[in-house]
C-alpha cells in the first residue's frame, strides 16, 4: 500500500504565487552518475549538462476537485536534474529528475513523502525585499539568493554557455515531465504537469550561494546559465503512470 501512495496515485493541482528557477550549466559527466540508467541527460551542445535550483511559493495545494479551502500552502526549494526520457511508444519526453526536496511546513513533509518519492526534508526559508532587491535564504541550508527583476535587455550571468534568453529559456524549469525509476523492479514512474500562462521572465541575481551544490562537490563546477521568475501560475500535476523500463 505505501508504495502505491508514493505514487502519486491521484492528480494535485496548486497555485504558483511565485517561482524562481536557478538553472547551472555543468560538463555532462559530472551529472551522469546522479542519474539513474534509464535516464539520459538533457544537454546543450553535446557538452553542458543542467541543475535547476525552484524556489517556489505555493498555495492551495490539494487533490483536485477538492474545494481551494482544503489546500495547504508552503514554499519548496527543489533541486532537480534536466533529463529525457524514451517512453515506451518511442516518444521522447523531456523532464526533470529529483535530487532533493525542502520545505518550511513539517505536514507537508510528512505528506509529500507519504503521495511522493521527492525526497523532502524541513528547513527553514525566508524571504524578504528591500527597495527592488528580493532574497531568498535558508541558514540551515546554507543557501542565499538575492537578485532583481528584469527583462530581457539585462545580460545573461557571466560564463552562461547561452548566446541569449531565448536560447536560455529552453532550460528554464520546470519541464512537463518529472521522473522517478525503482531500479529493483525497473519501474519508470512519470508524472505530467500542466500550466497556463507560462511566461518565465528573467531576473538578475545578484549574489548566490547554494549549500546542496557544495555537497554533491559541485560547487567549484557548476556555472549559473539562467534565472527566471513567474508569477502567479495554476499548476496541475496529472495521477503518475508507470512502465518497465529495458536497456
Amino acid at each position: 500500500m505505501s508504495d502505491f501512495l508514493k505514487d502519486h496515485p491521484f492528480a494535485v493541482e496548486a497555485f504558483f504565487k511565485s517561482s524562481v528557477v536557478l538553472t547551472y550549466a555543468l560538463p555532462k559527466e559530472k551529472l551522469q552518475p546522479l542519474i539513474p540508467e534509464c535516464l539520459e541527460l538533457d544537454t546543450f551542445g553535446d557538452t553542458w549538462a543542467f541543475i535547476a535550483v525552484a524556489m517556489v511559493q505555493t498555495t492551495e495545494l490539494r487533490p483536485k476537485g477538492f474545494p481551494k479551502f482544503m489546500g495547504n500552502d508552503f514554499f519548496l526549494i527543489g533541486y532537480r536534474v534536466f533529463v529525457r526520457y524514451r517512453a515506451k511508444d518511442g516518444k521522447r519526453l523531456r523532464g526533470l529528475y529529483i535530487l532533493r526536496s525542502q520545505t518550511d511546513r513539517k505536514k507537508m513533509q510528512v505528506f509529500g513523502n507519504l503521495f511522493t518519492h521527492y525526497n523532502y526534508t524541513t528547513t527553514d526559508i525566508r524571504q524578504s525585499t528591500q527597495g527592488s532587491v528580493f532574497e531568498i535564504a535558508s541558514a540551515g541550508s546554507a543557501l542565499q539568493v538575492r537578485f532583481e527583476k528584469g527583462d530581457e535587455q539585462i545580460p545573461l550571468p557571466a560564463g552562461s554557455p547561452f548566446a541569449d534568453w531565448k536560447e536560455a529559456r529552453r532550460f528554464a524549469g520546470p519541464l512537463p515531465f518529472t521522473f522517478t525509476y525503482n531500479r529493483a523492479k525497473k519501474e519508470v514512474l512519470i508524472i505530467e504537469g500542466v500550466r497556463e500562462n507560462w511566461t518565465p521572465k528573467p531576473v538578475l541575481v545578484t549574489h548566490q550561494s547554494i549549500g546542496f551544490l557544495k555537497e554533491l562537490g559541485l560547487n567549484g563546477d557548476a556555472i549559473l546559465a539562467n534565472a527566471f521568475i513567474i508569477t502567479d501560475i495554476p499548476y496541475l500535476w496529472k495521477k503518475g503512470r508507470k512502465e518497465l523500463w529495458k536497456p
